[in-house]
């Protein structure tokens, strides 16, 4: 059986675990490593059963509890566990600490790889970040993606969705709202770009046009706190996977609410 929760999808940090009975995996590490100990504990994962970290890019949504954990992490199981990130976005990480950076692997973005039994699959996406990418996640038969952060999908990343059990995607923001909002007009125009973050229209065309039909739960995550509101985005969704008939699961990842654990 596969398992995923979401412990954290927001701009306010991010963080993901996957795992099979053998292997388990952390996606990001955009919590400090006492929050990251207490949500893994909140769904009866021990912290000290993680077998590597993972990182999509160098955000401080994503990585800035990552030297912490790390360092926990190498105290509590008396061994460094592996941070894997690409060749261009390792050397953005501050690791902030005299005794140096973990257990790093260092993979070119697009590569596939295992961990344990876990196949991962890399592959790029559109965002302002150095080398910013997603992942997907294929165990015990079932398979999880991951695409977050990214201004608009091309058809290389509809591939690597095709055929995906869970999906966890982007709906960062309502257009109006974010047009209204408090940011100033640079921020407001970079999250609009095309390496800015997903609307709630382009998730949901995205649903509406490319969800595979084998695909059993769908999470929207990385919402503004701003610029969008969970009933929004659950509405529209919805529409879409109606407009489907799909008997998909739909589940709003709201900020600073971890997601239950879902088993594949």
């Amino acid at each position: 059986m596969l398992k995923f929760s979401v412990l954290a999808s927001s701009s306010s940090g991010n963080c993901a675990f996957i795992a099979t009975p053998k292997t388990r995996l952390l996606i990001d590490a955009g919590l400090s490593a006492k929050e990251t100990y207490a949500r893994l504990e909140a769904i009866g994962e021990n912290p000290c059963d993680i077998d590597a970290i993972l990182v999509t890019h160098e955000h401080s949504d994503h990585v800035c509890g990552l030297p912490a954990l790390a360092r926990r992490l190498a105290r509590d199981k008396k061994q460094r566990v592996p941070v894997y990130l690409t060749k261009l976005t390792a050397p953005m990480i501050d690791w902030n600490s005299a005794s140096g950076p973990p257990m790093i692997t260092e993979f070119q973005a697009g590569m596939r790889f295992t961990i344990g039994d876990i196949e991962v699959t890399s592959f790029t996406i559109p965002h302002d970040a150095v080398d910013p990418i997603g992942f997907t996640f294929v165990g015990e038969g079932a398979k999880v993606g991951i695409a977050t952060d990214l201004g608009y999908v091309p058809d290389s990343i509809k591939v690597h969705l095709a055929d995906v059990d869970l999906l966890l995607l982007e709906s960062n923001h309502d257009l109006d709202m974010l047009k209204v909002g408090p940011y100033p007009w640079s921020v407001k125009q970079r999250v609009m770009s095309r390496k800015g973050h997903l609307s709630n229209d382009v998730a949901s065309q995205f649903l509406l046009d490319n969800l595979s039909s084998r695909a059993q739960t769908v999470m929207l995550g990385h919402l503004s706190e701003h610029n969008n509101h969970p009933e929004i985005v659950r509405l529209i969704a919805a529409q879409a996977l109606q407009q489907r008939a799909l008997f998909t699961e739909l589940t709003v990842c709201e900020p600073g609410v971890q997601s239950a654990l879902y088993n594949l």
